[in-house]
């Protein structure tokens, strides 16, 4: 069962989240909030391993929530949901570590879908928001990476866990997570859903 928070300030918004996790039997709703400063200490409360959370609400906002729930909780996963997709708005969100950026138009199976693959670890990005990564943030790399660490990032973007990048490529979940480790340093960046989403804004993940 994966445990889920769902954060937004319009009631409507929140019933209708909880109405479409209601049908998918291994997920579970365990809180509700409809503000940062309220998230945080749901999430305190509850410890979630998935959070959905709307990125403008009076207040403290999702950004800010991100933040201060990753500060005390780093395992847990949060995904924004909101109908907002500016190049601002995304951008500050996977800066402050959200593992996952949706829209409120998506399908209760891709709802679905996107908290299971958050939970195990996976990015979850929808497509108009790689697209608008790649066009803001394109420009060469001031370290190029190697072929390996480009190989693993390659596997991260498709949701593959250290262990199966290690079977993949014949290599030890050590040696998986020293390339990964290199590749955050010189993308600079700090967890695996921001170096993908750097790695792809800049070209290096195309072929």
């Amino acid at each position: 069962m994966t445990t889920v928070l769902l954060v937004d300030d319009h009631p409507v918004v929140r019933e209708g989240l909880r109405g479409m996790l209601a049908a998918e039997p291994d997920l579970e709703v365990v809180g509700e909030a409809n503000s940062g400063v309220e998230a945080v200490a749901l999430a305190r409360s509850t410890r979630p391993e998935v959070v959905l959370m709307d990125l403008r609400m009076p207040g403290m906002d999702g950004v800010a929530a991100i933040t201060h729930i990753l500060a005390e909780l780093p395992a847990t996963k949060i995904i924004v949901v909101t109908i907002y997709e500016t190049d601002t708005d995304i951008l500050r969100a996977v800066e402050a570590g959200a593992a996952g950026y949706l829209l409120k138009d998506a399908s209760r199976s891709e709802l679905a879908h996107a908290v299971r693959s958050a939970a195990r670890g996976e990015t979850v990005l929808a497509p108009s928001v790689v697209g608008r990564l790649v066009r803001h943030a394109r420009r060469p790399l001031p370290t190029m990476l190697s072929t390996r660490e480009i190989d693993v990032l390659k596997c991260v973007a498709t949701g593959m866990t250290n262990a199966a990048i290690g079977e993949h490529l014949h290599i030890s979940q050590a040696t998986v997570k020293t390339h990964l480790l290199r590749a955050f340093g010189k993308l600079e960046v700090s967890d695996r859903t921001a170096a993908v989403t750097t790695a792809m804004a800049q070209g290096l993940l195309d072929e």
